[in-house]
């Protein structure tokens, strides 16, 4: 039998650098090992676990649903006459929108090329970093970075006409302005929570207003020639 080993309760997130602690990672720091050959192997179960009641609670919601409503289906599909507009599924509405403004080709390939690019690389980048805010450390030269992207990304907006998508955009920069101005000591309950969000928040909110917009609008707003209707009116 080995020798055994004094544990001892630590705050940590190098397995390596302390092998005798029984680490506790904080919420706000990503664990990574880097380490080709070890004693110990460093697991997360109970993720497994949750990933499956997950689906299981999906599937059973989704056969619940189908039960009391309908697949929203249209009349059987006629080859010789095309409806005005021809709208692609609701998923992809957001992309459809996005070919109205800009290039078949910026649009339907350089885009989603890039989307895909980032979802390969990210995880090969280093995360075992704590979630700071994004304004809490270096804030006069964050905060020149920040001012810098977003006139630039509004700039382009506007450029193509891209108003839907330079809502969200304002949307975005106007709650990192208040995150800015902000500090972890505030009185304001919500801006204690802006000021404490990573740039990995900020991004990602961006992203999903922007999707949200762009499938609202191509749902709702676009009628014969895929132009601009309120959805009210017939």
């Amino acid at each position: 039998m080995s020798d055994p080993k004094d544990f001892v309760a630590g705050v940590d997130s190098d397995q390596r650098r302390s092998p005798t602690r029984v680490v506790f990672v904080t919420r706000r720091t990503s664990a990574q090992v880097k380490a080709t050959q070890e004693d110990q192997l460093q697991t997360f179960p109970e993720v497994l676990f949750r990933a499956a009641l997950a689906i299981e609670l999906l599937a059973i919601s989704l056969v619940v649903f189908s039960l009391f409503f309908n697949a929203p289906l249209e009349g059987i599909a006629d080859p010789t006459h095309t409806p005005n507009p021809a709208k692609a599924p609701w998923y992809f509405l957001g992309l459809q929108e996005l070919l109205h403004y800009f290039p078949p080709v910026v649009a339907g390939v350089l885009v989603p090329t890039l989307l895909i690019i980032a979802l390969i690389v990210i995880p090969y980048f280093n995360i075992n970093i704590e979630a700071n805010g994004l304004f809490l450390k270096d804030r006069t030269k964050r905060l020149r970075w920040f001012y810098l992207a977003a006139l630039g990304m509004l700039i382009f907006l506007l450029a193509f006409h891209v108003y839907v998508a330079a809502g969200p955009t304002v949307i975005v920069a106007l709650g990192m302005m208040v995150a800015a101005n902000s500090t972890p000591e505030s009185h304001s309950r919500l801006r204690r929570y802006l000021a404490a969000k990573p740039l990995a928040y900020w991004i990602m909110t961006w992203f999903l207003l922007e999707l949200v917009v762009l499938t609202a609008v191509g749902t709702w707003f676009r009628g014969p020639g895929w132009s601009w209707v309120w959805p009210w009116r017939s």
